[in-house]
């Protein structure tokens, strides 16, 4: 079979109606830039920035945490038997993440699964206990509809996010500790969806927490199959806000602080992101200033930042305008349940909008730090200190234009998966330089991945960026093989990264699967059947694929990881 590869996007699987949007995608991106601001369409052309998802500019968000209590349609269960209601529900479920899969353009997430359904099923007069082989089994129905479903515009997985974590009654417990079990013994090839498990002391952090339990199973868990990832609401950017109400969306999304009301992810979106690219602003600066200072070269880097982030925001603003003007009738699903935290149907998008984020994201902190300096910044405590404050300045910026323009304006540490290699092929063609020898530029502000920094150095150098990055962030830790059995030693990590100031955590480690057998673990050739057929399920940028699938930049970086 032909594999697929210089994809746009690792979810996506051919299919005819998928080949048909693809047309029609790219004629409705190029319609867009056309349609720009022309100085605005060349920055994104000429791979200065990279607006995301523009073939939704203008008549969609990007990602959404339900509201899923808002509006939940109990009537839809009025006489049904317990087992009629609880298919049901999970059916209702699907529907829900099939129909607003195709209203916006990002992720979907629960933002406290456990705690929601044990109260909607309480509210249905349904006994979980009672009835838990028919939870299991629908539940293991749901992932296997997350993993295998690519319907979304024809080749697309849904980008699906379920936290727990939190829950602390009987039925809760049972929730989480339900979709842990299906998901691990799912089988290797089942790889999403994305579970996060909210680290929260009191609740499930240390061993006298009456959740610990779940938490070493969730630790378990990701020693086996890198999910879940881990929300550690007691680091310094989270340690204020009700862990309840924090989520991830999409592989890394934030939102919690809101200019219109109180602090949290539910019923709330991120409407639009744009990508700055860091390394090519570096390497026009070095070519201009090359014999300059350190100090000078920073300088200027900043302005050539400025001027670059000055015109991002014009572009987020009139992306916005466009987005709150868009036809209501776009958006039936948010509307028929009421899934976003002001009823679109009596205030109108504009008011339910202005709750979002408008985020500006970059790429190659590293790389950009290492052609002004010639140093790894992870690598010089000096190059590291310019690097952090520079973050910092651009969070300084992002907020100042939240007071500007009264609008919740976010810094993004952005993912980079198609980026990554889209903004080197471009500068590659303009500069040479060692950066690039690669093929593909660094997330956000990670350091390299083949550093082979300690683990814990890893995360103590990361932890400072994550307060800076409020519209989101990941620090990942790269072991050598699965850890199964290993759950201490992954809390140990935890630990570190709450003490760091992580954020959000994620284990990555290779995962091959002979195609023959299914026989599992780190291998080119099957150890028990000698096939060479091997599927190798690696984490693209968030999300978990199967590494045939990657964008060609993050094919680069996925064979050039090495162990923290």
């Amino acid at each position: 079979m032909k594999k697929q590869n210089k994809n746009d996007n690792a979810a996506n699987r051919k299919s005819y109606v998928g080949h048909v949007f693809n047309i029609g995608e790219k004629h409705e991106k190029e319609a867009v830039l056309n349609s720009l601001n022309p100085e605005w369409a060349k920055l994104h052309r000429d791979g200065y920035i990279h607006i995301h998802d523009l073939d939704a500019y203008g008549l969609t968000y990007n990602c959404l945490t339900f509201d899923i209590l808002n509006a939940f349609p109990y009537k839809r269960f009025d006489g049904l038997e317990a087992e009629e209601t609880i298919v049901g529900v999970f059916d209702f479920v699907k529907e829900l993440l099939a129909k607003i899969g195709n209203e916006q353009s990002g992720g979907m997430s629960f933002a406290n699964f456990d705690k929601d359904f044990a109260l909607i099923f309480k509210n249905l007069g349904v006994k979980v206990l009672e009835n838990h082989p028919l939870f299991k089994a629908c539940i293991r129905s749901l992932i296997l509809w997350c993993n295998n479903m690519h319907t979304r515009m024809g080749q697309t997985s849904y980008y699906v996010t379920f936290c727990i974590g939190l829950g602390t009654n009987n039925a809760e417990r049972f929730l989480s500790y339900t979709l842990l079990e299906c998901f691990s013994c799912a089988g290797d090839l089942v790889y999403k969806p994305n579970i996060v498990f909210k680290v929260h002391k009191g609740i499930n952090r240390f061993p006298e927490d009456p959740n610990y339990d779940l938490f070493q199973e969730a630790l378990l868990c990701t020693a086996r199959k890198m999910i879940p990832t881990y929300l550690l609401c007691d680091c310094d950017a989270d340690k204020n806000t009700d862990p309840e109400k924090l989520s991830i969306m999409g592989c890394r999304t934030r939102v919690v602080d809101d200019l219109f009301g109180e602090s949290g992810a539910i019923g709330r979106s991120n409407v639009d992101n744009i990508s700055i690219n860091l390394p090519r602003l570096a390497l026009e600066v070095d070519k201009e200033m090359h014999n300059s200072s350190l100090e000078d070269k920073v300088a200027a880097f900043k302005l050539k930042w400025l001027h670059v982030a000055s015109l991002t925001k014009d572009i987020l603003l009139d992306r916005y305008e466009k987005t709150c003007e868009a036809d209501i009738e776009l958006f039936p699903t948010i509307r028929e349940y009421k899934l976003t935290r002001e009823d679109v149907n009596k205030v109108g998008l504009r008011e339910n909008f202005k709750h979002g984020t408008l985020s500006i994201g970059f790429i190659g902190l590293s790389e950009a730090m290492e052609v002004l300096s010639g140093e790894k910044y992870w690598a010089n405590d000096s190059v590291y200190e310019i690097a952090l404050k520079f973050v910092k300045y651009m969070r300084d910026y992002t907020d100042e234009l939240k007071t500007q323009y009264h609008l919740n304006f976010s810094l993004l540490a952005t993912s980079g998966e198609y980026i990554s290699g889209r903004f080197e092929e471009i500068d590659n063609k303009l500069f040479k330089s060692p950066i690039m020898e690669k093929g593909y530029y660094t997330n956000s502000f990670h350091v390299d991945v083949d550093s082979r920094l300690p683990a814990f150095r890893k995360l103590e150098l990361e932890g400072p960026f994550h307060i800076y990055t409020n519209g989101g962030c990941i620090s990942y830790v790269e072991l050598s093989e699965a850890p199964i059995g290993n759950a201490e030693g992954l809390d140990e990590l935890i630990e570190i990264a709450v003490k760091s100031g992580v954020h959000y955590l994620g284990f990555n480690f290779p995962k091959d699967i002979c195609k023959e057998c299914g026989a599992s673990g780190t291998f080119d050739i099957c150890p028990a059947c000698g096939s060479t057929e091997i599927t190798r399920i690696r984490r693209v940028s968030g999300y978990l694929e199967i590494q045939d699938y990657f964008t060609q930049g993050k094919m680069h970086e996925s064979k050039n990881r090495k162990t923290n």
